[in-house]
């Protein structure tokens, strides 16, 4: 959530900044601003009826001490009552839109987040690795998973409909692999392991954007009032809500592995075979809670830390900047880290590395207090280490042979205790 001090301030900064990420955002601003004129208007309209009420309600005290008829002032002091719950209903109708139109604003870009419509107009910041030269035409990922029998997409249609996958023999223990070998790689770093539930309340999903402008992505279980979590980043971020940390906790690193429920509404024609895009998919996620001033730093490592997986694992990727028109909704500067697949040739995205500044945290109510006593909001980051699903699939094409076997990078080995993967 921005800060409304900033808006009220500077308005024409927020509203520039806001352009950049779609011209139609800059009229919720202007609602913004009127909403809170309305706001502080009736504020101080309901001061100034509740001062004339305390001060009849005194003045009624004092008459009737001194025996005299009060019937007057107590028709004026119900009047007065009945004025300040009119103004009192109004004030909380306003209030609620207003904290709605906030809700629904994203994030300011960051000064050097550069400028762009869409993803095509992000900025390639470095490659790693060298792509493969094959000396056969590569297969996809989908075809080499079900000659190996380690997909079956016709069974798993049966239990749940389309994207969803059964992973089967070396397929979910090769998952499982790679989820250890992410969480084993993380913890050694200074992350701290967390499992989290994977139902939350709504207000959680609040906390770090999802709700209320984007529910149609989610999975809600309507009895209970609660949603599937779409990531490890809900969750974990939100285990310091309402909370005031001390300056001595921070920074905070985690790291989770859970699935991931998305609805995947608006995809649809987009990656229908394979396991790209599933609404089930499994997730390594790190999360940082730091101090403002360290938060872009934190950035650079955090995307690090999610590039040393594909290292290890020897995998072709870049590193992409997003431009302002392609940045997530919570999100001031994301890198997208996007593995190379050779039947597609191209590269697709693996993790999303980002800073939400304060944003999230304001949402949140989540702060710290400095060796002064001071009160600020801190910062959180969040980026995947990496999307399980979509790292397996890249090791069966960057890793496949002619005779449609697999093999098993080096680092995986020691939990797999197998070299190749064949049908």
């Amino acid at each position: 959530m921005l800060d409304i001090e900033l808006i009220r301030k500077n308005p024409d900064f927020v509203k520039e900044r806001l352009s950049l990420r779609g011209r139609e955002l800059v009229s919720l601003i202007d609602e913004v601003l009127d909403l809170d004129l309305q706001r502080r208007r009736l504020l101080k309209d309901l001061e100034s009826l509740r001062a004339e009420r305390n001060q009849k309600s005194k003045n009624i005290g004092a008459l009737k001490r001194e025996g005299k008829d009060t019937s007057e002032l107590e028709e004026q002091v119900k009047k007065i009552k009945e004025a300040i719950e009119k103004y009192e209903a109004e004030l909380y109708e306003v209030e609620a839109i207003l904290r709605d139109r906030l809700l629904r604003i994203p994030n300011l870009p960051a000064q050097d987040v550069p400028v762009g419509e869409d993803e095509s107009q992000n900025v390639e910041v470095r490659r790693w690795g060298r792509t493969r030269d094959f000396t056969f035409e590569p297969k996809p990922h989908w075809e080499l998973g079900e000659k190996l029998g380690i997909f079956d997409f016709e069974r798993a249609g049966k239990l749940s409909g389309s994207r969803f996958v059964v992973l089967k023999g070396w397929g979910a223990k090769l998952e499982r692999a790679l989820i250890n070998f992410m969480l084993d790689l993380h913890s050694r770093k200074g992350y701290r392991e967390v499992l989290p539930p994977h139902l939350v309340r709504p207000e959680i999903l609040v906390g770090t954007g999802q709700l209320p402008k984007f529910e149609e992505e989610l999975y809600k279980c309507e009895r209970d009032e609660l949603y599937l979590i779409p990531t490890a980043e809900v969750p974990l971020t939100n285990l310091y809500r309402d909370e005031i940390l001390s300056e001595e906790d921070l920074p905070i690193y985690m790291v989770s592995y859970t699935p991931c429920y998305r609805r995947e509404a608006g995809s649809y024609g987009k990656d229908i075979r394979g396991i790209i895009r599933q609404h089930q998919f499994n997730k390594v996620e790190l999360v940082k809670i730091v101090k403002p001033e360290h938060s872009y730093e934190e950035l650079e490592r955090l995307t690090s830390d999610a590039e040393d997986v594909l290292q290890l694992l020897g995998l072709p990727y870049r590193v992409v900047l997003l431009c302002t028109g392609d940045l997530g909704f919570s999100s001031a500067k994301t890198y997208d880290i996007e593995v190379w697949f050779p039947y597609q040739g191209k590269y697709r995205e693996i993790s999303s590395c980002s800073n939400c500044e304060d944003f999230q945290a304001r949402r949140m109510n989540t702060r710290y207090r400095d060796a002064h006593g001071r009160l600020h909001f801190v910062h959180t980051l969040n980026g995947s280490g990496l999307a399980v699903g979509r790292t397996l699939a890249a090791i069966l094409e960057n890793y496949q042979q002619e005779d449609g076997s697999v093999v098993v990078p080096e680092v995986l080995r020691d939990y797999l205790k197998v070299d190749v993967i064949k049908p």
